[in-house]
Order: C-alpha cells, then structure tokens, then sequence
C-alpha cells in the first residue's frame, strides 16, 4: 500500500471496529482515520478518537453528546451525536468505510456510504439479509465496492473465481457448530445465556454470540452468500467444522476445491478488506496443522438447529421473507440474554413470526424498515405469549 487511505470505522467500538482500529494502529503511516462511530461507548470512541486523530467522533446517543465532548475536550477532534449524525460520518470522502454496526441500525449508515461510491467493507449481516436487494442495487447504481469482512464470505471471496463464475460447482460456508453442537434436544432447553455466549473458538459479541449457538448466523451468512456471488440456492452448502479453520471453499466443476485456511482471527479477513487488493501484514498467529493435527467435518442437524432450514426457506422465498427472519431473530435473541426466554424457544418465535406475516417484496430502503418494524411487533408479542 503506497497511498494512505483515508477511513471511517462504522461501530469503532464493537468486536470487528476493535479488531479494525488495532490494525490501523500497526500501521500508522498507511491510515488516516476520518470518522469513528459508536452507539454508547463514548470512553471507548472518545479513548479511540484520541489514540487515531480521527478528525469525527460520532455517538449515536444524542444524550450522550456532552459527555463525548467533555471526553475529547482539549483536541482537535470534531463531535456530533444521533442517528442523523452516524449518516452524515458516513457520507464523509474517504476511501475505505468499515461497516459494522450491528443490527438494522446499520441499514442506514451503510447504505449512506454505499450512494458515496466507497470501497465499503461490510461487517453488517442485516445490509444484505435484510435489503439484499436494495442495497446491491445502490451499489451498482453508484459504483461502490462491497468486500465481505465475515470469515466465510470473505474466504469465499479469496477462492471465487470472478472471472468465470460458471466454473463453480458449489460454495460451502463452514460452522464451527458453536458451543451445542453435540448437546441433545433435551440438554438445550435449560441453556443459559451465559453458556450461549461462551464461543469456543471466536470472540464476539453477546448477540453474534448466540446467533452462532443457534446457527441462525449460518442461516444468515448463507442469505448473504447469495447476494454477494453469482450462484443459486441450490450450489450453496453449510458444513461444521469444529475446528475453525477451514472458513469456507468453493468447489469447481472439474472436482477442484480451493479453501481459505487461517487461525480464527477477526483480524486477517479485516486485514485482507483493508490492504485489498494488496495485502498486509497482521498479528495473528500463524496456522500450525501439525499441531491441530485433524480437521474434522459433519452435515449440521437441522432438527437441532432448525435455524437452518427456516433461514433456506426464507431464502428460496424471496420478497421480505428474509428480512422477517432477521428482525424476529433479533427481538428472540433479546429476550433470551433477558431471560423471557428459552434457548430453543428463539427459533420457534422466528417461525411463527414467518407464519403470520409476509408482505409485498421490500423496493426501497425505508420500506425493508418499515417491515422489519412490523416484523419486530410480531415477534415482541410472540415473546409475551411465551412469558405469560
């Protein structure tokens, strides 16, 4: 990299946004930070901020604006607070944009970023399960440049031959099982939110978390596979891989398969969309096989998981289905780190909220939240009726 980029970190104080500025801090000639965003944190933003000289710190809690103030007072670096305020770091020029705010609070700012014609990395499941569509077709509309940032899509990305996707067979995206791959269906119902947050191999936060101990984050990632490569439903494929380090392959139609093997570090697919179409280097262990010594893989059980399955329905059908699946997975997920919930009860919520809602296909991006609303509605009632 013989430019310096300028960049802009979208939820600077999450899992990926640490993961981003740790790399940026390694190599201080290479970034200039523009604009950093969180939603509450304002010590970790103000802290970051400092450390970066970004020239923005946004926080998306408006009554936490004077407290970020008082954090930076005494620097150069410019404040701003509210939702309208993530929008507009968005729209700042830079070259490179981190999207990583989780949930549909990143619908917004991503695509804000996306309409400027940036490389924008993209951390946020909900930018393309949700508003696949509509965001694609921005992305065409004003030239923008999507790199996928999870570990699977990004591995997908690195053997995918883009040139002559024709030549594909199939892409499997693997899963690490999460920390219930082999409990019975008996032993999951007094799962605790403590135990679904306990990833064996990856750290992440709370929500993404119990995603992967459901596998609903495999349902997700597949609904994003669609969207980011030429292929069709039927060439996509989930394989458990305990071990995590195979993060996905693609196989080729002369029986060919290439895979993007790593140690499970946020920080090499974070690094390979920072420094892409270049590459960097990063702190990360190297992979040592002979110490790991198997790699072993299984078909997932969708009757255990049945995330899965509701996640390939939701997919084949098309329309709003998958941004249904997601707002209700998110208000199910909520209520189970709360306590209102079970574990196994999460995906019995999603389906039910599936079962009674299907609108007309989303065509803008204030329609896809509109219908997430909805679907969040449904689903906080189908939560209530478990509670009660």
């Amino acid at each position: 990299m013989n430019e310096r980029k300028r960049i802009t970190i979208l939820g600077a104080t999450g899992s990926v946004g640490t993961s981003t500025l740790d790399l940026i801090e390694r190599s201080p000639d290479a970034f200039d930070v523009v604009a950093l965003t969180a939603y509450r944190d304002v010590e970790g933003l103000a802290a970051a901020a400092r450390r970066t000289g970004a020239q923005w710190a946004v926080i998306g809690d408006a009554q936490r604006l004077d407290a970020l103030r008082e954090a930076l007072a005494g620097t150069n670096v410019q404040v701003a607070a509210g939702a309208d305020a993530i929008c507009d770091a968005a729209r700042l020029p830079v070259d490179w944009t981190m999207a990583a705010i989780v949930g549909c609070a990143g619908l917004k700012p991503t695509m804000a970023a996306v309409e400027q014609g940036q490389t924008v990395a993209l951390a946020n499941k909900e930018a393309l399960v949700s508003a696949g569509d509509v965001m694609l077709a921005a992305v065409q509309k004003h030239g923008a440049t999507l790199l996928p940032v999870d570990s699977e899509h990004n591995a997908v990305f690195q053997c995918f031959d883009h040139e002559a996707p024709r030549r594909v067979r199939k892409v499997t995206l693997t899963a690490s099982g999460g920390p219930f791959r082999e409990w019975s269906a008996d032993a999951m119902r007094a799962i605790t939110p403590e135990q679904a947050v306990a990833h064996p191999n990856w750290s992440m936060g709370a929500k993404i978390s119990v995603d992967s101990a459901t596998m609903m984050n495999k349902g997700l990632e597949l609904i994003e596979a669609f969207h980011l490569f030429p292929v069709d439903v039927a060439q996509l494929d989930i394989l458990v891989h305990r071990q995590s380090v195979v993060h996905s392959m693609v196989e080729y139609v002369d029986g060919s398969v290439l895979a993007q093997l790593g140690t499970p570090d946020m920080r090499t697919p974070i690094a390979y969309c920072l420094a892409w179409p270049d590459r960097m280097a990063t702190p990360c262990p190297p992979l040592d096989l002979a110490t790991i010594g198997r790699l072993d893989f299984e078909a997932p059980d969708p009757a255990r998981f049945p995330a899965i399955p509701l996640a390939r329905a939701a997919l084949e059908a098309g329309g709003a289905r998958p941004a249904i699946l997601n707002a209700a997975n998110e208000v199910a997920v909520a209520a189970f780190l709360e306590r209102r919930i079970g574990f196994l009860e999460i995906a019995v919520i999603v389906a039910d909220t599936l079962s009674c809602y299907d609108p007309e296909p989303p065509v803008s991006l204030d329609s896809v939240l509109a219908i997430d609303a909805e679907a969040r509605r449904i689903a906080e009632q189908r939560v209530e009726d478990c509670v009660s």
